[in-house]
């Protein structure tokens, strides 16, 4: 019997079983009305699990009002969110795929346009084009996102310790909707990130300063998510790798917080990078396939825990040779699986690996196996 791909070999973590190792990466549409997922959700997510991938993430959701990016952002901030997310999580479910949601907060990046609107602060052309009007972001600092951004304004420690409570809250009500993964979002530039990088925390208290000391509150946290988090599911943190070149977090921070990560329960670290705004040379590369897979090796080997790999991986047989040479455990595609989502499916007949079409769903593989066998393509 012909050895299976890596890609489609099933993962076990903790008691959740994958069946291949593709991975839907968590990707915000901001198409909710006031947190609620919408038909469009419904019609996107589905369309990602039909695909064939063993793990699907939900987009990152809120765990406050605060805390969007956008008006459109999904939410996980009240009870009411809860159904549909339970509905997402089933609808996953239903293609045999494993349902998982990222919790997040947009810290100073947040009360912005959507990216087709420009991307750029809320302000009164938004009220007068759609009703939607700024609200009070807050970070670790009062620095600002970029130039002609507003401050932030600096939490204090009440106003950490009610965000805590937020999360606890949030990680309860994923759980409550039926998630067998759940992510805390750590990277791009969003809140936790910017507790952790020293391009955006300057300040002198218990969560500023040292490394150890900006660590503390994303290490709190995770701690709380492991802790609220059922024992036989496994939990991952999101990270960005590095800020950029020569500035700023860097992986050797990265590998000392995934230490401490996986000190606390975390199964799998999430590699991905940048976020903040950062001078042209400063800026990392990212038009190289696969151009941060090597910070998910150096984590992987120099911590001793799983990681996911992602960022222009598109190839099949680039994906397997990732796995295979131990350089990460997962392989997670966002923007390939929009403009192909059926990769996975797709992937597993060019490896030779799914002779009777069982990655897709039957009401698709039933027909296009015989026009294979009828046309040749």
């Amino acid at each position: 019997m012909t050895e299976l791909p890596l890609l489609f070999t099933p993962l076990q973590l903790r008691d959740l079983e994958l069946k291949n190792r593709i991975m839907v990466s968590p990707m915000a549409t901001y198409s909710a009305r006031e947190g609620r997922a919408t038909d469009w959700h419904t019609a996107h997510i589905g369309k990602l699990a039909a695909g064939g991938a063993g793990l699907v993430f939900v987009e990152q959701s809120s765990v406050n009002t605060q805390g969007r990016i956008t008006h459109g952002c999904l939410g996980i901030w009240d009870d009411t969110h809860i159904a549909d997310h339970a509905a997402l999580a089933a609808l996953i479910h239903s293609f045999n795929a494993k349902a998982a949601i990222q919790i997040a907060h947009g810290g100073r990046k947040g009360s912005s346009q959507r990216p087709w609107e420009g991307g750029n602060p809320l302000g009164e052309a938004d009220i007068k084009a759609r009703g939607e009007g700024p609200w009070q972001i807050a970070a670790s600092s009062g620095i600002p996102f970029d130039d002609g951004w507003p401050s932030p304004q600096m939490m204090t420690s009440e106003q950490i310790d009610a965000l805590v409570d937020d999360y606890r809250q949030a990680f309860r009500r994923a759980r409550a909707a039926g998630y067998d993964v759940i992510e805390l979002h750590c990277a791009h530039g969003y809140l936790m990130h910017s507790f952790l990088s020293p391009l955006a925390n300057n300040r002198n208290d218990d969560y500023g300063g040292s490394r150890e000391n900006r660590m503390r509150l994303p290490l709190r946290i995770a701690a709380i998510m492991r802790e609220e988090w059922p024992d036989h599911l496994p939990a991952l943190v999101r990270i960005s790798s590095v800020d950029g070149v020569d500035i700023g977090w860097s992986i050797e921070d990265s590998i000392a917080f995934a230490t401490e990560l996986k000190a606390v329960g975390i199964d799998m670290v999430d590699c991905s990078s940048g976020g903040m705004k950062l001078p042209r040379g400063n800026s990392l590369v990212s038009r190289t396939p696969g151009f941060q897979v090597p910070f998910a090796e150096r984590i992987q080997k120099e911590v001793g825990m799983p990681t996911v790999a992602v960022g222009l991986i598109r190839e099949p047989d680039y994906a397997e040779a990732i796995l295979r040479d131990g350089k990460a455990t997962l392989i997670a595609l966002g923007r390939e699986l929009l403009w192909n989502p059926n990769w996975p499916a797709q992937t597993a007949l060019a490896l030779g690996c799914d002779p009777e079409w069982t990655s897709w769903p039957e009401q698709y593989g039933w027909w296009l196996k015989r026009r294979v066998a009828q046309q040749g393509r």
